[in-house]
């Protein structure tokens, strides 16, 4: 593995299994990096950054498309060593990804699925929020006018992971539609859609938005300063 990497902390959630209704939905082991991608490390991939609400190298990008959010995964891969996750025929306009599929059978960086997520912001923890009825504010960055703050600056859920509520809002993999009606191991949502699922909330939300059960919905092409992403490492199912 690249220096790239290694640039990240990662933690490894071990097999799991999310309940939806009265369906179990089982998720393979994954690991999810500890922190949301900073400014520094975008520029550092990508060799340049979107405006950004509020410079700092430490701080949470925002500003990102869904799309280059899965070119930024591709090119970490590669830099990382590993197969590529968005497989595309070419890039339209300023990134839309033309006939894209998303191969989940490889070792790959890529952004997580829902369960995965939603698996990881609980930390263990079967509550409303991961904190349970502790201070929010000691957890999440929230309630702001003003931008993303630095990564990992509140207090992290029981798996280690920062700002799993809060700083950015974070994109997932998976179109945004209702769940299945059926037991699915690994699912990785609907085959097609109209809008990417985001998770989290952000630096300007409500603490109601900061549930890990909460979803948020955007076009794929568009982009907000409320929104960034967070990577997961998989070796495929």
């Amino acid at each position: 593995k690249s220096d790239v990497f290694d640039k990240l902390d990662w933690v490894k959630i071990p097999n799991a299994f999310i309940t939806r209704g009265i369906n179990e939905f089982s998720v393979n082991s994954f690991s999810i990096a500890t922190t949301e991608v900073t400014q520094k490390l975008y520029k550092l991939v990508m060799g340049g950054l979107p405006k950004q609400s509020k410079a700092g190298d430490e701080r949470a990008v925002s500003n990102v498309s869904w799309y280059r959010a899965a070119l930024f995964c591709n090119e970490f891969s590669k830099l990382s060593g590993f197969d590529t996750a968005y497989v595309y025929k070419s890039i339209a306009g300023d990134s839309t990804l033309v006939d894209l599929t998303i191969d989940y059978s490889v070792k790959a960086v890529r952004l997580p699925t829902e369960n995965e997520w939603e698996i990881a912001a609980h930390g263990g923890t079967t509550t409303t929020y991961y904190w349970d009825t502790d201070v929010a504010s000691k957890y999440a960055y929230y309630g702001q006018t003003a931008g993303p703050d630095e990564v990992a600056q509140k207090l992290p859920n029981e798996y280690g992971l920062y700002d799993m509520a809060g700083n950015v809002a974070e994109w997932m993999n998976d179109w945004y539609d209702t769940y299945p009606k059926s037991k699915i191991a690994n699912y990785t949502g609907p085959a097609k859609g109209t809008y990417r699922v985001i998770r989290g909330g952000g630096w300007s939300d409500k603490v109601t938005v900061l549930a890990p059960k909460e979803r948020e919905k955007l076009n794929p092409a568009q982009s907000k300063e409320t929104i960034g992403f967070r990577l997961v490492y998989s070796t495929g199912f």
